[in-house]
């Protein structure tokens, strides 16, 4: 009989139950919240905000050509005057674009163009549709995360209202579509972790503990989830190249669970058998779908003779693509690491958190009391600022991870800093480089992930007493009315709504914002 408990212990430890309703109620509800402030008015403002001068333009250059083409000194003027034919519009002169970012980001946008035209709101309905899309994932990998479909929904919930995730779902840049493939990356390493520790279950339950106590233990068998986060993650790299942090820091917290797993059932030599047995395997296989699914992204360059650095190795033939590819990407390497060019709105990492330097968008100013200001002076902006009630605490709840993690051992909590280190800390390699804020939407999921861990943890434990989860109910509602309260008063400057000047100034509360 002890043998029987401690096998039935193991494999509730490898595989803890979920809870008995599916949450989909929840994650769909947060996710339509999410579909409502992010397609509103998304037409609005009719102009080409920011690096929206680059991106819908690259991508009318794929559609067109298979790849990006240089554009005229007026084309922002002629896109926001025609009729939004992308077929017809010319806009191009005719000669290959130098482009600093890989193409599927590009390749996003191109079908929003295809489908509402090339017109603002036809280059950002791709980028919409994905952040809306991320909203139902964070809900869902919280849930999976946590075994919680109160922390699943919270999550949900605060990407749903989020500044930053709105205004860069609202807007044709690349970011949020990096954000996305992370996302399914983690959530596939996530599922995963519990095919490897199902499998791990059953066999115990078969054969008990004496058939997994052994020097290396089991195989862990094949990784088909392991593979499509590799595949999620080459189309992350595909977007951006930032995705390459994510890719090693992913990889690497997922050979961690490997470890873990095997300490559970007993393996004697755990890091061993991780070390000589998962490593080589994982490394190879996912560095080669990474790479692989990077190259493919890169198919509109690789059969048109009209790409960028297409002929410079000179000859035919993949060599001589993939050398001409190399040094192209060297090109764009110098670029990324030579970017110190002033800019208004550049920020410093260490600052990111706190969202103390927002990056404005767009900015017009009425002073004649025409296009529908209701008093002489009016302004409308589109600023790329995180909701200040989560941002601000999701500080804390970043605290209260690492207790969790260093006090507790929490391997949850250690999944979300993972997240937010991987987003965060390697753009402090970068200080002297030109960069924004508005980078941290790829880690905001987790910033929300973090906070809803942290909000659900107010209410204490299942055997607290009546009062300790009355007060902890009373704090958790007060955090997610705070949340959404000031979404309602700054969606208007995160939208580029026409406001009389003195309300734009009220809803600048620090003078970094300005």
């Amino acid at each position: 009989m002890l043998v029987a408990r401690d096998t039935a212990s193991v494999a509730k430890r490898l595989v803890p139950a979920m809870p008995r309703s599916s949450g989909w109620l929840s994650a769909l509800l947060v996710t339509a919240i999410g579909a409502v402030l992010r397609l509103w008015n998304l037409g609005q403002p009719h102009a080409v905000i920011f690096d929206e001068t680059y991106y819908p333009k690259d991508a009318l250059g794929l559609l067109r050509f298979g790849v990006e083409q240089a554009t005229v000194a007026d084309s922002d003027k002629i896109l926001l005057a025609s009729d939004g034919n992308w077929q017809t519009l010319d806009i191009f002169t005719g000669a290959p674009a130098f482009i600093v970012h890989p193409p599927l980001g590009k390749w996003i946008i191109g079908l929003g163009e295809m489908a509402l035209g090339a017109t603002p709101t036809g280059w950002r309905i791709g980028v919409a549709i994905v952040g809306i899309i991320a909203v139902l994932l964070t809900a869902r990998i919280a849930r999976r995360l946590t075994r919680s479909n109160l922390v699943g929904f919270l999550a949900g919930l605060f990407v749903a209202l989020d500044g930053m995730h709105i205004v860069m779902s609202r807007t044709g840049l690349l970011d949020i579509m990096l954000g996305f493939f992370v996302l399914i990356a983690f959530g596939c390493l996530l599922l995963d972790r519990d095919h490897v520790r199902t499998r791990l279950a059953a066999l115990i339950n078969t054969e008990g503990l004496q058939a997994t106590a052994t020097a290396w233990g089991p195989k862990l068998g094949l990784r088909p989830w392991r593979w499509a986060a590799a595949f999620a993650l080459g189309l992350g790299c595909s977007v951006k190249w930032s995705g390459i942090w994510f890719a090693l820091a992913f990889i690497a917290m997922s050979l961690v669970w490997d470890i873990s797993a095997r300490r559970v059932i007993g393996v004697e030599q755990p890091w061993r058998a991780t070390l000589f047995r998962t490593l080589p395997i994982t490394a190879l296989v996912t560095g080669v779908i990474i790479v692989a699914t990077y190259l493919m992204s890169w198919t509109g360059w690789f059969i048109s003779d009209d790409g960028y650095d297409r002929t410079w190795a000179g000859g035919s033939g993949i060599a001589a693509a993939l050398s001409s590819l190399w040094h192209y990407h060297s090109e764009m390497w110098s670029f990324h690491v030579g970017l110190t060019t002033e800019h208004a709105y550049a920020s410093n990492p260490w600052g990111w958190l706190l969202q103390a330097r927002p990056t404005s968008f767009y900015w017009n100013n009425v002073t004649d009391g025409t296009q529908g200001c209701p008093t002489e002076n009016c302004a409308a902006e589109v600023l790329a600022l995180g909701n200040p009630v989560i941002w601000w605490t999701g500080i804390l709840a970043i605290i209260y991870l690492l207790w969790r993690r260093l006090g507790k051992r929490d391997w949850r909590a250690a999944a979300v800093l993972v997240g937010i280190a991987a987003g965060w800390l390697p753009w402090m390699l970068y200080l002297d480089r030109t960069i924004f804020t508005f980078y941290t939407v790829v880690f905001m999921p987790f910033i929300a992930i973090a906070l809803a861990m942290a909000g659900a943890a107010l209410l204490g434990p299942d055997t607290a007493s009546v009062t300790r989860r009355r007060r902890g109910l009373i704090a958790l509602g007060v955090l997610v009315g705070a949340v959404i309260v000031v979404a309602w008063w700054l969606y208007p400057v995160w939208t580029g709504e026409l406001l009389p000047y003195n309300q734009w100034q009220q809803r600048m509360w620090l003078p970094s914002w300005v």
